[in-house]
């Protein structure tokens, strides 16, 4: 247990508020609701950052350090312009932890949420709790996305995804298949093909971005124009905002710009959408092309908007504005690959993730298994969630953007149980 459980939160079943998750948006959540006087406590099926230990090695963070914070608690360390390496981000979010001495109870894994009387009854393998309101804030990093046919893939290839891979000595000497060109994908890509593994490098959807413009972080241009404060319900189709891939970014010393066209330069293979397999040859779509000169289009028109911002507001620094060269491909790129021939010896998934919501036993999911919510105030009274992509603002998936979500959602919480008259609940002993 991190810190004392305020309260009797410790002592009895019975408490206002379960948190269900102890990463950096459930513990800026915990923050909120001590800030309104709500007894709440946070279940970790884990340690706390339990997500960020599951990451690979030489992870950094896409965002600066000068951009990282939570409420009452941001980086004040000596190279604000840096990256956070992975275990300085597990650091961060735990010493946020003890400084707020969040009522946080670890190795407690949920394995039930159900409606009970006035509110919620929320079973984990230490106890269980009744409560007036749950916020669910396991992120939305809890499983991996591989593709059904990953079933096919010949008995001689590994498939691995993001979640398990730490580093290039996991891998034997044959070449990899990376699916996906998000952050991730790119990040993979070179790090794996520097370490002498020929890497093919699957592309469907990305966002092109480069890691400088005009002398500036990208990321203090998309937070000084507010392009990272748009909220959900300013943008036209919200289910597809909340859909698009983080963009091609890496964070290092030397800020530099990963993309397409580097990992082109330096001998990764670039092809389209993997989209199954047929007698053990990978087989692409057709797509690249058109998804690059779309990534092109998207970046040209998010620096025309910076730029017309800094020319409005008087901002601009002395760098001029600047246009980058459009991606560079095959006009031919393969449309398939013998894996056992060309010796591909692991298939690595960097195609994203999904919420776990196995056991949220509550009406609130739509047709495709999606949790229905309001920026993050679902359709069923008492439950909310937290932490995922533009879930009430561009930046809500950012370590930064949680504050401001968690404010709102606290308020509208903190609401709902004035308005609702306590349930008499029985103390319910706790099995811990």
């Amino acid at each position: 247990m991190i810190g004392a459980a305020r309260g009797r939160s410790a002592l009895a079943g019975h408490i206002d508020v379960v948190v269900i998750g102890a990463g950096h948006a459930g513990l800026a959540m915990s923050q909120c609701l001590s800030e309104h006087a709500i007894e709440h406590v946070v279940l970790e099926r884990g340690a706390v950052a339990n997500s960020w230990r599951q990451r690979w090695d030489s992870l950094r963070l896409l965002t600066p350090n000068w951009q990282s914070r939570l409420p009452g608690h941001r980086y004040l360390g000596a190279d604000p312009d840096g990256y956070m390496s992975l275990p300085e981000v597990v650091e961060f979010i735990a010493g946020y932890a003890r400084t707020i001495s969040a009522p946080v109870r670890t190795e407690t894994e949920v394995t039930s949420v159900r409606a009970a009387d006035d509110g919620y009854e929320v079973i984990s393998n230490r106890g269980h709790w009744y409560c007036r309101a749950v916020v669910v804030a396991n992120g939305q990093h809890s499983v991996p996305n591989v593709a059904a046919f990953a079933t096919e893939l010949p008995a001689m290839v590994r498939s691995l995804t993001t979640k398990d891979y730490r580093n290039p000595e996991q891998l034997d000497d044959r070449g990899v298949l990376i699916v996906g060109a998000s952050a991730s994908g790119v990040q993979l890509a070179d790090e794996i093909h520097r370490s002498g593994r020929p890497v093919t490098l699957a592309i469907g959807e990305h966002i092109r971005m480069p890691r400088v413009y005009r002398g500036l972080d990208i990321q203090w241009w998309l937070d000084a124009c507010g392009l990272l404060d748009e909220r959900y319900d300013e943008v036209d189709d919200i289910d597809r905002a909340r859909r698009l891939p983080s963009p091609q970014l890496i964070g290092s010393a030397e800020r530099t710009t990963l993309d397409l066209n580097v990992l082109r330069e330096r001998g990764v293979d670039l092809v389209g959408r993997f989209v199954g397999i047929r007698d053990g040859k990978a087989q692409f779509s057709g797509s690249l092309q058109n998804q690059c000169a779309m990534a092109d289009l998207k970046l040209g028109r998010l620096l025309d908007k910076i730029d017309a911002w800094a020319d409005r507001s008087g901002q601009a620094p002395s760098a001029q504005p600047e246009r980058f060269a459009p991606t560079l491909f095959d006009h031919a790129p393969r449309l398939q690959l013998d894996l056992t021939r060309n010796r591909i010896g692991t298939v690595l998934w960097a195609s994203g993730y999904r919420p776990d919501y196995s056991w949220l036993y509550v009406p609130a999911f739509d047709r495709k298994g999606r949790l229905r919510h309001d920026g993050g105030i679902v359709d069923v009274p008492g439950l909310y969630v937290l932490g995922l992509s533009f879930m009430r603002r561009r930046k809500s998936s950012f370590i930064h953007g949680a504050e401001d979500d968690a404010r709102d959602l606290s308020a509208h919480l903190a609401g709902y149980l004035r308005d609702r008259a306590a349930p008499a609940l029985d103390p319910l002993r706790l099995s811990a």
